[in-house]
């Protein structure tokens, strides 16, 4: 009864919520009851009013998605149907299907969870609202007709207030405009260009005009037209129906290419190029003065003399009128567009030095010179200059000071400005040069009159290009209609605009994509400043947001044009706009079947190749699974090789290679019910399996798991390809035998079974009762398998070869080995092998060392391991069978001549490697052959010895964990093993590892190297203990480079637990030298090489596929360490110069480490120096650091590591520094009066006080110690820094005592200080030497790669391309 109440009550809380009439029968309501709720948050985005509200509604989990999309409309309020829901969780809007009938919970609604969706538009219109609110048509209360037509915002009630537009995203990629303007999608950084198209569409004048030019298709390609792609946009910006379109049609017609969207470029200079531009593509039409006639006006630039009268002007028009937001020297700025347009007018006295030659009284007078409005243009426009430049930080900065602008503002007071008589004689130039500033000047003729009266006021071209309008100056009223704000520094920043619509006067942001009403509050928000500040910004990049371009029109009713509406297009333009719905129309069709749209990962096994395929399947949610097999047959491009009718889409987890389930009877059924629905990502994928004419397709069921079987052959020593086999977890060990059996045809009597849990765990299944998901299994699962009657199933598991064949398989990995060039040895009399891939031959030539006494011993190798190969491999061919125990038979069986020689080369000849080694060591040594340490093999150092031996690269130790695939093969000498569904054993995956290569190398050899402790090993350095079988296989082969030329190779599978010295012992046959005489570089990602010297650690820090080089030269010995010595030239423009590489040794002093230095320096660079003459110092990148003083001893005073590098510097005098207690100062002398910095000179001083570094440095220089100040230089050494900059951006003469304490920190040598004479003026420059020497010192700080402190960003001139794009210059790169 209880039960039932509560039922009742949820039914009428329902009931209430949705408003429902209708009868519920009994039998639903028990149901409702009991069946789990879903909970829908609906967020409605078609409305700035209702975005923040949330819609609520808890429905049974068997309510049907069409049904829930009606209970939405009634909540809503809206009309059925005129609306999409989507999920509100996702980053790719997925839209639900209003007509599916499929209930929520199999539609990806979670019960018991809240499920977030989104109200948004369709088909870009808004929702309709019920007919109880505002009748039955749209949300724009317009027809198509009347959408069309109008211009002024849409009539439905809600203002978004934007005084923070420019900076407010929340919801405006969603959120559909309600002013019925379009907005423009911003590329990159075009904003720019967005305002400047939305002030030219909402100006009357120019859009009718750009209207009433047809477009002649047979004239000009309509991409490269500028005009007509104008057109085009103006269009879809006053008929289409989305809330923004793009720009790149236009962008295009510029010439421009993706590139130019990222460059910011600044909004008037594109004012003026586009005009330009047009003005091109408008000649001999009756556009071709239009920009001249709304957009030009006429000012006089005269000169009159002060002592006659006389006067010499010229015409000059111009297109803006730039203004000057704070005059240069001055500590204040104009407050207002009327103090700065006065400011542009009043004329200035030019006398004393300045003064003007007069033609009438034939000397210099004083003179008057300015310039004088003669006509404005009917549509006015000023342009604020905001960006300045700072010549005290040598910035460019931006102004923010506060300059207001009226919204009508007369323009009477600034015709004709007198403040003088009129002139009794004047002097008419034409105009033919640009006025300073920014000013448009164009080559006039003589047509002006001379009567200044005669040109005053508004001059308008009326219909008839030769009737002139006058206006006088009582209606030189100009209204205020777009203001183009910056917001952002000097550096960058973003453009918007607010324009006034003159069909209802009413102020909107334009703010690319986002269109919003705004009030005059904002306006008056752009006049910049702002409380609390300086108005100035010194800074390159303090931001602001202000007004930068105002445009004014005339108010003039009988030239005040309206906007045409679409009754009144001209023919052509009707033509454009229907071509524009059709193309508009289709574009929703194809977005609306994108929606509809599952796309899913696809993969394939080819057939023929064996490789796994990967593609992207795209399949119409109501397509069947027959179409959708058909569609993924052709993608993957199977016709041919594989019938239609033997292929077919199953469930598939590339992750875990996990087939999860196939489709067996399901074939007419639509895609998106057998994948849930369109999704923008799915948790699983599609593989097309294949299969062979006379084979049949297993049946996959859901909550089977996948295994992969290696069969293991204890006779051959190999591990086969895996085969596939389906199990469910429920089975027992011994059902899961028979299974394997089924499809191995192995006994599953004898059969032993090894799961591989994770990596290199390897679990004996011996319990037979026990089930699989007992043992661990998991979704996808490997195991080894064996079957035979060998003695190896009475021996516990670990000590099986079963295991060691198991542990080997898992320890294997695979390296890519570049040999030397020319390599002599054991190859060079070799049968030349075969190249892969190639028919071609090669073979390994021989090396001429750098000594002749190692030549001859290297040549005497060669023979002895050339005789000694051939001696064995008769040895071995007479044995035959009776070695098959301690040889691996079946190994041997299937190698060519090259393993064998190979083989014994490597087994047979130590003593005699070793030998040579020591010869080599004492014939070619640099003066270590008399120590005995030194003369021991370097693969006899202990553990311990590499554990104090700091010469390891930290990048060789372990910081790449061994984490490869336990799929490794190392002898898969099996062919493809069919499975039970009739499939191959490559049908569905593979191993990495390919087919062993019969001519390849394989060994089994005991570790001559600890791994562990030194107690485990004699003095031979062989184990005390049972020795450890390590693998290793070898195969050369030809790598071909770019240029054609063929690189030898190996590729070599070897166990990662053998250590680097037994590796580089089998690497002697191919390298031909001995393993002390050959180096081990590890190569990284890109491409940088480090050499491995820790001969006494394992491969572990390997893994698959790494790349290794090999390289010719003494490998280093137990306490030595490779050196790179670099030539410290302070006073060079590249200070760091590479000499040589070198080798220090643990125990030796400095001295005699220059000693050994001296020959090499002289051989290979030419220096033949003086061992007193130089010094050795610490290198830090590029810093010079300590001075090295010969009694230093390596790893006692002096702390060296491996691929250690050091400074060696030539020294003019004897070496100064004699004690650590002293210190070296590197010194360099500012010289403001000739603005130049003096060559470094070192100081040495005995202590850390600044008073002794100032008495040196005046001692030095010559100035007087009062007068002395100092600074620290500041970055990487040489410290450059601009001699623009020296005065003020370095701390000059901090007040501290001594100098290793804040701000200098100068404890060490190397120090740069720059010092100068205070009373030294600074020379005085012009601006042009100024901006001469800025230039070059940019060049030189570039060369120098010393930062900047100052970069601004490299502008690109803005250019627009009359012929479709940029012809480059063939000389460019």
């Amino acid at each position: 009864m209880l039960k039932n109440l509560k039922t009742i009550l949820n039914l009428m809380s329902n009931l209430k919520k949705k408003k429902l009439s209708d009868a519920v029968p009994s039998e639903q309501i028990e149901n409702a009851g009991e069946e789990p709720r879903v909970l829908c948050i609906i967020q409605d985005t078609t409305n700035a009013k209702t975005v923040n509200e949330r819609l609520t509604l808890n429905l049974p989990a068997s309510t049907t998605v069409s049904k829930l999309f009606e209970d939405v409309a009634l909540k809503a309020g809206y009309v059925n149907g005129s609306f999409h829901l989507a999920w509100g969780n996702m980053t790719d809007m997925v839209v639900l299907d209003q007509s599916s009938e499929m209930p929520l919970s199999d539609s990806g609604f979670e019960p018991g969870k809240k499920n977030f969706l989104q109200l948004t538009d369709k088909d870009g219109e808004q929702p309709q609202l019920a007919s109880g609110e505002s009748g039955t048509v749209d949300s724009s209360g317009l027809d198509d007709n009347t959408q069309d037509r109008f211009i002024g915002p849409l009539p439905r009630d809600g203002i978004v207030g934007c005084s923070n537009d420019y900076s407010s995203y929340s919801y405006a990629s969603i959120l559909k405009s309600e002013t019925g303007y379009v907005g423009l999608v911003n590329q990159a950084m075009t904003c720019y260009l967005n305002s400047l198209l939305q002030t030219l569409f909402m100006t009357p004048e120019f859009r009718n005009a750009l209207y009433n030019w047809e477009f002649e298709e047979g004239e000009e390609d309509p991409v490269t037209s500028i005009p007509y792609q104008l057109q085009r946009l103006f269009v879809l910006l006053q008929t289409s129906k989305k809330r923004a379109i793009e720009t790149t049609d236009v962008t295009r017609s510029f010439g421009w290419d993706s590139s130019e969207a990222w460059q910011q470029h600044d909004v008037q200079e594109l004012c003026r190029v586009m005009f330009d531009a047009l003005e091109q593509k408008w000649k001999q039409t009756e556009q071709a003065d239009l920009i001249n006639q709304l957009y030009q006006g006429k000012l006089k630039d005269y000169v009159r003399c002060l002592e006659c009268g006389y006067e010499s002007w010229r015409i000059d028009t111009y297109l803006d009128i730039p203004l000057v937001i704070r005059p240069y020297g001055a500590s204040q700025a104009f407050g207002s567009v009327e103090e700065a347009l006065q400011a542009f007018i009043q004329p200035e006295t030019l006398d004393g030095p300045n003064q003007y030659f007069c033609e009438r009284c034939k000397k210099k007078c004083d003179a008057r010179k300015g310039l004088r409005f003669l006509h404005f243009p009917y549509l006015l426009t000023l342009q604020l200059k905001r960006f300045d430049f700072d010549y005290t930080t040598m910035h460019r900065i931006k102004l923010n000071d506060r300059m207001t602008f009226p919204e009508e503002l007369d323009m009477s007071p600034f015709i004709d400005v007198e403040d003088e008589k009129s002139p009794q004689t004047e002097s008419c130039t034409d105009s033919g040069a640009e006025n300073e500033g920014s000013c448009h000047s164009d080559q006039m003729s003589n047509d002006f009159s001379t009567d200044d009266a005669v040109d005053e006021g508004i001059c308008l071209d009326s219909a008839s290009s030769t009737e002139r309008v006058l206006k006088p100056k009582s209606l030189l009223t100009f209204e205020l209609f777009s203001v183009m704000v910056h917001s952002g520094s000097a550096a960058g920043g973003h453009y918007y605009a607010c324009i006034k619509s003159f069909s209802d006067g009413q102020w909107y942001s334009f703010n690319d994509q986002h269109v919003s009403k705004i009030t005059q509050e904002d306006i008056r928000k752009t006049y910049g400043g702002s409380s609390g500040s300086r108005g100035y910004y010194s800074s390159a990049f303090a931001s602001s947001t202000n007004a930068y371009m105002l445009i004014y029109r005339l108010k003039d009713p009988s030239r005040n044009a309206k906007f045409l509406d679409a009754e009144n297009f001209p023919e052509h333009i009707k033509r454009l706009v229907q071509k524009e719905k059709e193309a508009e129309e289709q574009e929703k069709r194809q977005r609306e079947i994108e929606r509809n749209t599952c796309k899913i990962k696809l993969l394939c096994m080819h057939p023929v190749k064996m490789v796994m395929m990967e593609n992207k399947l795209e399949v119409h949610k109501d397509k069947t699974l027959r179409e959708a097999v058909e569609m993924a047959y052709k993608l993957m491009d199977l016709e041919g090789l594989v019938p239609l009718d033997c292929c077919r889409l199953v469930k598939y987890d590339e992750f875990h290679e996990y087939l999860e389930r196939s489709y067996e009877g399901e074939e007419d059924t639509p895609m998106g019910l057998l994948l849930g629905g369109v999704k923008s990502s799915y948790m699983f994928d599609l593989l097309l399996e294949t299969r062979r004419p006379d084979q049949v397709f297993q049946t996959y069921k859901p909550g089977e798991v996948m295994v992969k079987v290696h069969v293991v052959s204890l006779k051959n020593e190999t591990i086969a390809s895996p085969v596939s086999v389906r199990a469910y977890l429920n089975q027992t060990v011994a059902e899961f035998k028979q299974l394997i059996a089924q499809a191995t045809g192995l006994s599953a009597d004898t059969m032993r079974v090894v799961l591989e849990r994770c990596y290199n765990d390897l679990r004996l299944l011996y319990v037979p009762n026990k089930t699989l998901k007992a043992e661990g299994f998991f979704r996808s699962n490997k195991v080894f398998v064996e079957s035979s009657d060998s003695a190896d199933h009475q021996v516990t598991f670990t000590d099986s070869l079963l295991w060691k064949l198991l542990d080997r398989h898992g320890n294997t990995i695979r390296l890519f080995v570049s040999l030397p060039e020319q390599s002599p040895g054991l190859l060079a009399n070799r049968t030349s092998y075969q190249k892969v891939g190639d028919e071609s031959e090669d073979s390994f030539g021989g090396t001429k060392s750098s000594t002749k006494s190692v030549e001859a011993i290297l040549e005497e190798s060669t023979e002895k391991l050339k005789n000694l190969s051939l001696q064995q491999q008769q040895e071995q061919q007479d044995l035959g069978s009776s070695n098959s125990d301690s040889q691996n038979t079946s190994d041997v069986e299937h190698a060519d001549s090259l393993s064998q020689e190979v083989s014994t080369a490597s087994s047979a000849s130590a003593v005699d490697n070793r030998e040579l080694e020591n010869r080599i060591q004492i014939v070619g040594g640099s003066g270590t052959a008399s120590d005995p340490e030194n003369q021991l093999p370097s693969e006899e150092r202990s553990d311990s010895d590499v554990n104090n031996d700091r010469s390891t690269s930290s990048m060789d130790s372990d910081i790449l964990s061994s984490s490869h695939s336990s799929d490794t093969l190392c002898n898969a000498d099996s062919g493809p093993i069919p499975l039970a569904n009739g499939l191959d054993s490559h049908s569905i995956t593979s191993s990495r590892r390919s087919k062993a290569h019969e001519a390849r190398k394989e060994t089994w050899d005991t570790a001559e190297e600890d791994s562990g402790t030194d107690s485990e090993y004699d003095d031979s350095g062989k184990s005390k203990g049972e020795a450890q079988y390590l693998y290793f296989r070898a195969e050369p082969y030809c790598q071909e480079d770019g240029s054609g030329d063929s690189h030898k190779c190996l590729l070599v599978h070897v166990d990662k637990r053998i250590t680097l010295a037994t590796f580089k012992q089998k690497l002697e046959p191919f390298v031909g030298v001995p393993s002390s005489q050959f180096k081990v570089f590890r190569v990284y990602a890109n491409n940088q090489e480090f050499e491995s010297v820790r001969l006494n650690e394992t491969l572990s820090s390997f893994s698959d596929d790494n790349k290794i080089t090999i390289r010719l030269g003494r490998a280093l010995k137990k306490g030595e360490y490779r050196v790179k010595v670099y030539q410290l030239l302070v006073n060079d423009p590249e200070p760091c110069k590479f000499l040589v590489d070198a080798v220090f040794a643990k125990g030796m002093t400095v001295r005699q480490s220059k000693e050994e230095l001296l020959p090499l320096l002289r051989e290979q660079c030419k220096l033949d120096l003086s061992i007193d003459r130089f010094r050795l110092r610490k290198k830090t990148w590029k810093n010079p650091g300590t001075v090295f003083l010969d009694y230093h001893v390596y790893e006692e005073d002096i702390n060296i590591s491996s691929n250690w590098e050091v400074f060696l510097e030539v020294l003019d005098e004897p070496e100064k520094m004699k004690s650590m207690s002293q210190l070296a100062v590197l010194t360099r002398q500012w010289r403001p009066s000739r603005m130049k910095l003096e060559l470094f000179q070192e100081v040495v001083l005995e202590s850390s006080s600044v008073d002794e570094l100032k008495e040196k440095l005046s001692e030095l220089s010559g100035i007087p110690l009062e007068n002395l100040e100092f600074a620290k230089g500041r970055g990487t050494f040489p410290c450059d820094i601009s001699v623009l900059e020296i005065n003020q951006d370095l701390d000059w003469n901090p007040k501290v005592s001594t100098l290793n304490v804040w701000p200098l920190y100068i404890s060490d040598d190397g120090a740069v200080v720059f010092y100068r004479d205070k009373t030294e003026e600074p020379m005085e420059l012009s601006e042009e030497e100024r901006n001469e020497l800025m230039k070059k010192e940019s060049s030189r700080l570039l060369k120098t790669g010393q930062r900047v402190n100052y970069s601004p960003r490299k502008e690109k001139a803005l250019k627009i391309y009359l012929d479709g794009g940029p012809t480059k210059d063939p000389g460019q790169d």
